[in-house]
């Protein structure tokens, strides 16, 4: 005999099946907050004019010298992303509501990790991607100095092979930002009989949504390469990174802390970071970073 769908049923059900994926969301591993700074979002666009300065102290001589926010434009527009789930109105009569559990975590750890989908993609497009200077976030032609006497800064290296990258992540403020206008969310439209689609459909949803978005942060923090992942080409990255300096000629003091890399070459990094010996002799690049392999690059 049909179980007869009752409020209190369909409250039950949507307590059981949120907390199924509350639970597989807050179990998931995600790489996101590793690489990129979350920000708090309270409008459609965020607009970042701060990123034209990264703040340094200076000796205090005269006057404080008020720091100004540039007007460099660059902005952050929020996406609306969704993941819907029907519940046979059958099953839920039949007491079958179990054969939906997977799906529902399916569902939490998708939603988990679904800000790593949206700030790799971003990664991946950084070398024609444009940042807050008007050049692509890699690029050779970052404008540094003062009005008028800015020099070209590279932070990449050319090539065709799957991206590397270096980065400083010691900081409050990481190479790439994560923006949260509204978090994922579990909910569901369905309030028994008086649900058109539970009338037309015979089916109950479920789903979770967010508004989030992804952008670029300070490029000084990352250095990206196509080129051949090699003792060499990492030095000539980790070297440039050190060299970085502030409009005023000063050293931003960036140290590299990770090596991301993707599944290509994966291996390739452990051998260069981890091996205590490479062709007999001792590796003298072993721990100079920590390595980050991220699945989603390249």
């Amino acid at each position: 005999m049909a179980r007869v769908i009752t409020a209190a049923l369909l409250d039950a059900a949507l307590r059981g099946y949120k907390t199924i994926y509350q639970n597989a969301f807050a179990a998931a591993p995600s790489m996101y907050a590793s690489v990129a700074t979350i920000v708090p979002s309270t409008t459609r666009e965020e607009i970042y004019s701060w990123l034209g300065d990264m703040p340094k102290m200076r000796e205090w001589i005269g006057d404080r010298r008020v720091k100004q926010l540039t007007a460099k434009g660059y902005s952050i527009t929020n996406r609306k992303f969704e993941m819907t789930i029907a519940v046979e109105r059958d099953d839920i009569e039949d007491d079958k509501l179990s054969l939906y559990n997977a799906r529902f975590q399916m569902m939490g750890q998708s939603a988990a990790q679904h800000p790593d989908e949206i700030v790799f993609e971003l990664i991946n497009g950084g070398f024609s991607t444009l940042c807050y200077d008007g050049q692509n976030f890699f690029d050779t032609d970052h404008p540094v100095g003062q009005p008028g006497q800015e020099t070209s800064v590279s932070n990449m290296q050319a090539g065709s092979g799957e991206i590397w990258i270096l980065a400083d992540l010691s900081r409050p403020l990481k190479p790439f930002i994560f923006q949260k206008r509204r978090d994922y969310e579990f909910t569901t439209k369905e309030d028994g009989r008086t649900s058109d689609h539970v009338f037309m459909k015979d089916q109950y949803l479920y789903g979770v949504d967010a508004r989030v978005a992804a952008g670029f942060g300070f490029w000084q923090m990352a250095f990206g390469s196509k080129a051949e992942l090699t003792s060499a080409n990492l030095r000539a990255a980790y070297t440039a990174m050190t060299e970085f300096k502030d409009d005023e000629g000063r050293k931003l003091n960036i140290k590299p802390t990770h090596l991301i890399v993707g599944n290509t070459n994966h291996f390739k990094a452990r051998d260069i970071l981890m091996s205590e010996q490479i062709n007999g002799s001792t590796n003298v690049d072993r721990n100079l970073v920590q390595l980050l392999h991220a699945p989603l690059l390249g």
